[in-house]
């Protein structure tokens, strides 16, 4: 059994740092060495004061210590993680988690009226609905009272983040951004659309001259479409852990 160092530096790259960041960020709050009126998103605080921090730290305050910033934390090391060793690429995951947060930040400035001051939790939601997506026939346990399938995660963790004084508005609105997000980069280039998310170069080489990755993937033909497949003959069903519903449905299409 590994130590918790050496979970930690097992982790991938970018939710490693996305979950520290958030639980520094935290600490720091708890300590009163920044306060969260300074981390929260508003429109005009962040551009018409140009208080342009705003825009950013909004997305790693998942809150004061509590249960549910703890469930938040633990659907990132869970979900997160696997989600992104899933992906075809870390420049793909990072361009997947820029243009989710720039898209919020649109939504919370065109209706400010809906208070969205902290959008880290959607994000999160975000994250464990796409899992869900490519691990539908997973087998999870909620709490150790009962097992359902990957599928269903997301509305169980609705239902479960909400007891626990979590945003309703926001974790649904998580859910949707996945579900828009899966609908772009795999149900419509499966159906001979184009994928219009796919991670311009320059995030992957901007990623490899910092080190966080070692190499810049090939760039395909983006004109190309996916070619029907030759039949072939039934294999084995695989295990209930690697989602056969969707198996290599969403980010093998996305290959750099």
């Amino acid at each position: 059994m590994s130590s918790p160092a050496e979970f930690y530096h097992s982790l991938p790259p970018i939710i490693k740092f996305y979950g520290t960041t958030c639980l520094l960020l935290t600490t720091v709050e708890r300590l009163g060495l920044v306060s969260g009126m300074l981390l929260y998103f508003s429109p005009e605080l962040a551009f018409k004061k140009l208080q342009l921090w705003r825009a950013v730290t909004n997305f790693f305050f998942l809150g004061t210590f509590s249960m549910n910033f703890a469930i938040q934390l633990i659907m990132l090391a869970r979900y997160g993680v696997q989600l992104e060793r899933s992906f075809v690429s870390t420049g793909q995951f990072v361009w997947m988690m820029v243009v989710s947060a720039l898209t919020l930040l649109g939504i919370a400035t065109v209706f400010p009226s809906l208070n969205f001051w902290f959008m880290g939790s959607v994000l999160v939601f975000m994250l464990v609905y796409l899992w869900s997506r490519e691990f539908p026939n997973a087998s999870v346990s909620m709490l150790g009272l009962v097992t359902i399938q990957g599928f269903y995660v997301p509305w169980a963790m609705l239902f479960i983040n909400t007891m626990f004084g979590g945003s309703f508005l926001h974790d649904l609105l998580g859910i949707v951004m996945g579900h828009l997000y899966h609908f772009l980069t795999v149900l419509y280039p499966r159906s001979g659309g184009r994928d219009f998310l796919r991670a311009p170069r320059f995030v992957h080489k901007l990623l490899a001259k910092y080190g966080i990755i070692h190499s810049v993937p090939r760039q395909p033909d983006r004109s190309s479409r996916p070619q029907p497949q030759a039949e072939s003959p039934p294999s084995a069903p695989p295990s209930a852990a690697e989602g056969t519903a969707f198996r290599g449905r969403s980010y093998r299409l996305n290959r750099d």
